[in-house]
């Protein structure tokens, strides 16, 4: 958590500078996608590197990589050298770090954690998530006047260390099967792929694999969306998207923290269903409502069902694949859902700018049908492309529960300890 919140506060302070130094939201958003691009590019390859090398060894190595950029960064600026292309060219090697980091780590659980805590330690990962989200930027918000950029880097670096000396601290095995032997004696392209074959032979995973895809793509054009609806709808108020944005801040830890004691349920494929829908619902009332409040208690709902998802499902993915090979399989089912989440983003702004946003504005039937629910004036195209994406995530929701295949995905796959 420490490690993720110093994290946070670089990007947050680095979002200030590049927007003092532009004034433009094309320059923020071009960090985020040079972040967000080589995750895409190398999630198959981190997959075979992590079952092949120590995973301890590798979230260190990423850790020192994050912490490398971030002390050029700081080297940089110091001496009044730094520039946006220094900044798009290091989100490049941070987002490889940070890919690399991530999947070490979750491949890393099933060997130091017992199996009826999988969705605890799940729910744990989104807690730090969401309170790195909200914390870092107050801390920010009251340091960067003082201490500067130079300042949130000092204090980045410092939760750096405690980061890497935590991971030295605890015992992870490295483990390794015949099976991953013979793996390893084949050619690079029938490893990156190994983990999709892999999916692809087994009908339940493969289940839970194209439905959380279905999710992911209706719950990231949600997200593209929310914050331009919020601020369409309110005349630009940062006030009143902040307020929400923290909400969910609030909510994902809420839930996470909740999940995290109450253990989740005793299947967890219901688990990931019933979040799903919950996500569903919260998000339908946020592109319904029309004021603060409404926005705020949908988003923090929304929030609040998302640790169910997720730990659920990470606790299906521990249980029933091999750890020595989880590295390759979840690397896999995270390519596909990165792959579906840039595609969801870049469809919605398309469709909200050249379809909804005129259509909801204009003497169209669809803005005879939907005004009296939606609203009118700019931001109500936007508001009714959320409202039917939320609804999709709650009839994916109720319409995946009717397939054998998947609700009984943990009857149909042999944990991992069994033959």
């Amino acid at each position: 958590m420490a490690s993720a919140i110093g994290t946070e506060m670089t990007q947050f302070a680095l979002t200030i500078w590049i927007w003092q130094m532009t004034q433009q939201t094309t320059a923020i958003a071009l960090l985020s996608f040079f972040f967000l691009l080589p995750q895409i590019a190398i999630a198959l390859f981190a997959g075979l590197i992590i079952d092949r090398f120590n995973r301890q060894y590798l979230m260190i190595f990423s850790d020192v990589g994050v912490a490398l950029c971030t002390v050029l960064i700081g080297l940089l600026y110091a001496t009044q050298n730094l520039h946006l292309w220094h900044l798009y060219s290091l989100a490049v090697i941070y987002g490889c770090c940070g890919q690399m980091q991530g999947l070490a780590f979750s491949a890393s659980i099933s060997s130091i954690v017992p199996q009826q805590h999988y969705a605890r330690v799940s729910s744990m990962r989104t807690l730090i998530n969401y309170s790195s989200a909200i914390i870092a930027p107050a801390l920010v918000g009251g340091l960067y006047p003082a201490i500067g950029l130079i300042g949130i880097i000092a204090i980045d670096l410092t939760t750096f260390l405690i980061g890497i000396v935590t991971v030295l601290m605890v015992r992870i095995p490295q483990l390794a099967s015949q099976e991953t032997v013979e793996i390893n004696r084949k050619t690079i392209g029938q490893q990156l792929f190994w983990g999709i074959n892999y999916i692809l032979a087994r009908p339940s995973l493969l289940a839970m694999t194209v439905t959380f895809c279905l999710f992911l793509f209706t719950y990231h054009m949600v997200e593209t969306l929310y914050q331009p609806m919020i601020l369409a709808r309110t005349n630009g108020s940062t006030q009143i998207l902040s307020m929400v944005v923290t909400a969910a801040g609030i909510g994902g830890v809420v839930g996470g923290a909740t999940l995290s004691v109450f253990g989740g349920f005793k299947r967890q494929i219901r688990g990931m269903i019933i979040g799903f829908i919950g996500v569903g619902i919260g998000s339908c009332v946020l592109g319904l409502g029309q004021t603060p409040w409404i926005w705020i208690g949908a988003h923090f709902f929304a929030a609040f069902s998302i640790p169910l998802t997720y730990s659920s499902s990470y606790a299906i993915w521990y249980a029933k694949v091999q750890p020595e090979v989880q590295g390759r399989v979840l690397a896999s089912a995270h390519a596909l859902g990165l792959v579906v989440g840039a595609f969801a983003s870049l469809i919605a702004g398309v469709l909200a700018d050249r379809i909804f946003e005129p259509a909801m504005n204009s003497e169209s039937f669809i803005a005879t049908i939907f005004t009296p629910i939606i609203g009118i004036g700019k931001g109500s195209g936007i508001a009714l492309l959320v409202t039917i994406a939320s609804l999709l995530m709650v009839v994916i929701g109720l319409i995946s529960y009717k397939f054998p295949t998947l609700r009984n995905a943990e009857d149909l796959l042999p944990d991992h300890g069994q033959s």
